[in-house]
């Protein structure tokens, strides 16, 4: 092949230090390279690293290539640029010989980890690479060195093997210096440590970059840059983060501060802590300003005269910053609704970017962020957690590898010396994270997108459920179809349904057919028992119904789950009287049913038992306008139920589910499972009185037979109300 010129992508986060190149198969193809091949790049500054190819994993478009940040750093380039790629032939190194720093001390040079830094690379004379330098501290921290690689043989790119004899050159690198910025901060972050954040990036970088980099654009086109960002949503969703990548991504002058190093105890003295922070960015233009936590100084409610004077002086200086000064100044949030309004116009912060809680494919590049260089046994599977790890965000995820991390040193703790100075080799050797840490790890955690409302679903699936067939064909098609299949119902413009009413006696599975269907939907589930969103103050209920579907917007696929929806939204116009607070109630939930804010990926269902009693509007099409009856189960339903709640259960011989069946008429689910729970707790009272072996408990007809005695049908007779509300 001959020389191309390619593109620079972001690396796909889980192939982000590996030394590799990544490019479409199709380029690849073009130019008659394969997976494995090698070829060097070369950036226009002259800058070259050699690196491995492989075949992207996603679709990286034609004409690009997708390097990481050390690659990027080597080459130096950003994404964005262009680099030239050509195909080099790459030999085993016999001998490398690097040079270090002028400046670092002779006694330190036995402490550079030379071999471990070059191993497994593929260098070229001439190349600059990193080391660490192992700490002396008692806290045992490292320092990273840059080494200047001198001469290979054979010359050429050659691959470091375990076996290559590296040596370090008498004469040091005159051009390296410790403090020169060859080492990379340990605790830099860069673009590529931001999982499930491609698109907000992109939007970031426009915004921030382009006007800085490239003012010359919008001198073109007459219109004055953006001058201000502003990062809102959820805690833990990356802001901080994306601020700290900003500062290592960008060349030129970034301050990053919170908002508790502007605030001051004296008005005036925060007032002259942001003006001198604006002044210093103009000083150093091309500037980004970042602000954390800004509602802190900004707040919209509750302000005093100190508030209000820092509002104003923060609008004069944004006002203030004229096309040529060339600052952007970029703020984050947890609430947006707390930004005072004056902020959020245009000329100051007018651009805003949702960073919201990841979806499924987010959840996996945080999750392979937060893996890396993590021992992980083979039976770890980071897409089954992203799968289920609904309403976490990347600080959860972090929280949850590292309290995995934990399980597995409790897991091995007994077998460790803690008098000794020295660990077995042995047991550090075997120490890995497994799949069952990381499950145990997983149920002490709550999702902190979730965590108000969260409700930790019981594992329930259809097969839990017995009986009911149509009732669960319907809730299929209403909840896991939309999810499932949205082409089908984008080709035939089908709106998915916005609520389901199941309504039926006590007992007969409406709670658990809510459960099984939000589990096999693989959505999130948000519970809400009717009485406890009700209030006596004014304004609390409609409160808690709005942040109940802000939240399930927020983290959509989620079913919202009414129990007793005749204790919350009962007919209005009861009567005069009292603080009406069903009726305001009722109000808000038909605003948040069909209101302005469309409900996206988020279906209410709701049970009761009096369906007469619930206010009409919230029956109509377009809000709760699926009715599905759940009857009381018939013959063969009640042998199904009964199979549900036997399974697993020793039964004599002389039990037969279709004589239990026969004999239930009038039982719902709920009696069925007493009397399978009576039955059981029979043969354990026959074991502990009469003693013997353990494995001879069965369930037996007799004691099947008590338990109908002792446990009453709950159905009620005839259809009733329930018939009168079918019509």
């Amino acid at each position: 092949m001959g020389t191309m010129t390619l593109l620079v992508k972001p690396m796909e986060k889980r192939a982000v230090g590996e030394r590799l190149a990544m490019i479409a198969s199709t380029t690849l193809e073009e130019f008659g390279l394969e997976r494995g091949d090698y070829v060097a790049i070369e950036g226009e500054n002259g800058s070259r690293a050699v690196a491995k190819v492989r075949p992207s994993f996603n679709d990286t478009p034609e004409g690009a290539i997708r390097l990481d940040e050390d690659l990027r750093r080597a080459v130096g380039v950003s994404t964005g640029d262009s680099v030239t790629v050509e195909e080099v032939t790459v030999r085993p190194a016999d001998r490398v010989t690097v040079a270090l720093p002028e400046d670092l001390p002779l006694e330190e040079h036995p402490n550079v980890r030379t071999r471990r830094a070059l191993v497994d690379r593929v260098l070229t004379s001439g190349q600059t690479v990193v080391a660490t330098l192992q700490g002396t501290s008692a806290a045992g921290s490292n320092e990273y060195v840059p080494m200047r690689v001198v001469s290979t043989d054979p010359a050429g790119s050659v691959l470091v093997e375990e076996w290559t004899r590296i040596t370090i050159s008498d004469t040091p690198a005159s051009d390296l210096s410790m403090t020169s910025g060859g080492g990379r901060d340990p605790d830099a972050i860069t673009y590529d440590d931001v999982g499930g954040l491609d698109g907000e990036i992109t939007q970031l970088r426009e915004m921030t970059e382009l006007p800085l980099r490239h003012p010359e654009l919008f001198d073109a086109l007459g219109i004055d840059p953006p001058r201000g960002v502003l990062l809102h949503g959820p805690p833990g969703t990356g802001k901080t983060l994306l601020g700290r990548a900003i500062a290592t991504e960008t060349e030129g002058y970034v301050r990053t501060l919170s908002a508790s190093e502007l605030l001051a105890n004296h008005p005036d003295e925060t007032e002259g802590r942001l003006r001198e922070v604006f002044e210093e960015a103009e000083e150093n233009a091309p500037a980004i300003l970042f602000i954390d936590e800004l509602d802190a100084i900004t707040p919209n409610h509750d302000r005093g005269e100190a508030e209000r004077r820092e509002v104003a002086r923060l609008v004069s200086l944004l006002d203030g910053l004229g096309t040529r000064e060339r600052v952007v100044v970029i703020g984050t949030t947890n609430s947006l609704a707390e930004v005072d309004p004056a902020l959020r116009r245009p000329g100051r912060f007018d651009r805003e970017i949702e960073i919201g809680v990841p979806d499924r494919a987010g959840r996996e590049e945080v999750f392979s962020i937060h893996t890396r260089g993590v021992a992980l046994a083979e039976d770890v599977d980071l897409g089954a957690y992203a799968e289920s790890t609904h309403g976490f965000v990347g600080g959860d995820i972090e929280n949850l590898i590292r309290e995995s991390a934990m399980a597995a040193l409790r897991r091995v703790r007994p077998e460790l010396d803690l008098d000794s100075t020295s660990l077995d080799p042995g047991v550090l050797d075997s120490l890995r994270i497994t799949d069952a840490d990381i499950r145990r790890a997983l149920r002490g955690i709550e999702p902190s997108a979730l965590r108000e409302v969260f409700v930790e679903l019981p594992d329930v699936s259809w097969d839990d459920v017995g009986g009911l067939n149509e009732t669960k064909a319907r809730l299929q098609e209403t909840v896991q179809w939309p999810l499932s299949y949205p082409e089908a119902f984008e080709r035939v413009r089908l709106t998915p349904a916005t609520g389901v009413l199941l309504y039926g006696p006590p007992g007969t599975g409406k709670t658990l057919l809510a459960k099984a269907v939000a589990n096999e939907a693989d959505s999130n589930f948000i519970s809400i028992k009717g009485p406890e969103l009700l209030d006596k103050y004014v304004g609390e209920s409609e409160r808690g119904v709005r942040e109940i579907f802000a939240k399930a917007r927020e983290n959509a696929p989620t079913v919202v789950f009414f129990d007793e929806l005749d204790a919350l939204a009962a007919e209005r116009g009861g009567g005069p009287g009292g603080s009406n607070v069903g009726e305001r109630v009722v109000s808000q939930l038909l605003t948040e049913l069909d209101g302005l804010e469309e409900l996206e990926n988020v279906v209410v269902i709701a049970t009761t038992n009096r369906p007469e009693l619930i206010d009409d509007a919230l029956l109509r099409s377009g809000r709760l306008d699926r009715h599905i009856h759940v009857a009381e189960p018939d013959e063969e339903a009640r042998r199904e139920i009964f199979a549900v709640h036997t399974r697993g259960k020793p039964l004599a011989e002389g039990v037969d589910l279709d004589w239990l069946a026969s004999e239930t008429e009038g039982y719902v689910g709920a009696d069925i499972e007493a009397v399978c729970r009576e039955a059981a707790t029979a043969a354990v009272r026959e074991y502990v009185h009469d003693g013997g072996d353990v494995e001879s408990i069965v369930l037996t007809r007799a004691g099947f037979e008590d338990a109908l005695s002792a446990v009453d049908p709950s159905a009620d007779e005839g259809p009733g109300r329930f018939g009168e509300f079918l019509g």
